[in-house]
């Protein structure tokens, strides 16, 4: 069963938080990313709610937690601590983190400046922020694949994604892959329902970030230079991949071993960026069995 509950954060953000469990198990975090919440995770909480405390946010932005409007405060140092004071507030001190697309790149963050926090980290579809920042700044193809991210950089991108009946959100959702095996009308009723809330929030994580294509006026990936203290992950961590993700290229797992130095990766060569939604159980038994490893 699937509970739900309002967490108010050490530094004034409030989260919600959808969670399966016991809160005396050992502790499961699930990351969702752009333009999703916390229901990307409904499979996974029923799953692991038989033997963890699972639980799923949504991020600062989305959905149901607070929304701030300013773009600063949507850049990673304050994600991150939102998710580190988080796991305090369940009473926790470490997890198991999984974290898929923009909860990856929060994911990666974490396991790399709080290790004593992460049991084990796994990764779905999302980018180490080192392999990412070459190829934005190098990477033609990847360069191509990104171009939507300074689409959605523009003030006002918020507006066009719900205008015509969520017409261009929807469009973003099927240029990832094809959508329409998982993208039911019950779920697409769950999305619309986040969406109207405001897109706001989730369109800031990429004007708060400075990796993304160059542009006429901002160089972008081009000038980002990722401290070590960023980059080098030391906790066990898997990496699921649907190679056929139309927006992340599968050149982005090349030399991660060179920053992750305890590392499985699991390719689907038939997935796509909505793995998650296409494959629900051999996710499920992938994430089971690295755990337990």
């Amino acid at each position: 069963m699937i509970n739900h509950t309002d967490q108010r954060l050490r530094n004034g953000i409030r989260l919600h938080v959808a969670h399966a469990g016991d809160a005396g198990k050992p502790l499961i975090v699930f990351l969702h990313g752009f333009p999703e919440f916390w229901f990307a995770w409904e499979k996974q909480l029923e799953h692991f709610g038989r033997d963890f405390y699972a639980i799923a946010p949504d991020l600062r932005g989305f959905n149901l937690s607070d929304q701030p409007h300013e773009v600063e405060k949507y850049r990673a140092k304050y994600i991150i601590e939102d998710i580190r004071l988080l796991v305090e507030a369940v009473g926790h001190s470490k997890c198991t983190l999984v974290a898929h697309d923009w909860g990856g790149a929060i994911g990666w963050a974490i396991a790399a400046l709080h290790p004593q926090m992460v049991e084990k980290l796994v990764i779905i579809n999302s980018p180490h922020g080192a392999a990412f920042q070459r190829s934005l700044a190098d990477d033609p193809e990847q360069i191509k694949a990104s171009e939507y991210m300074n689409w959605l950089r523009r003030e006002g991108s918020e507006a066009k994604l719900v205008e015509n009946d969520f017409a261009l959100i929807e469009k973003f959702l099927s240029g990832m892959s094809d959508i329409s095996a998982w993208y039911t009308p019950e779920i697409q009723a769950q999305y619309r329902a986040c969406w109207v809330r405001g897109m706001r929030g989730g369109c800031n994580y990429y004007r708060a970030s400075p990796l993304h294509p160059a542009t006429d006026t901002e160089p972008g990936a081009k000038a980002v230079v990722l401290p070590d203290a960023l980059t080098h992950v030391d906790v066990p961590t898997l990496v699921i991949w649907g190679e056929a993700d139309h927006a992340l290229m599968p050149t982005l797992l090349d030399g991660l071993s060179d920053y992750v130095p305890n590392l499985t990766i699991e390719r689907i060569p038939e997935g796509t960026h909505w793995i998650v939604h296409e494959q629900p159980d051999r996710v499920n038994q992938l994430i089971r069995s690295f755990i337990h490893a």
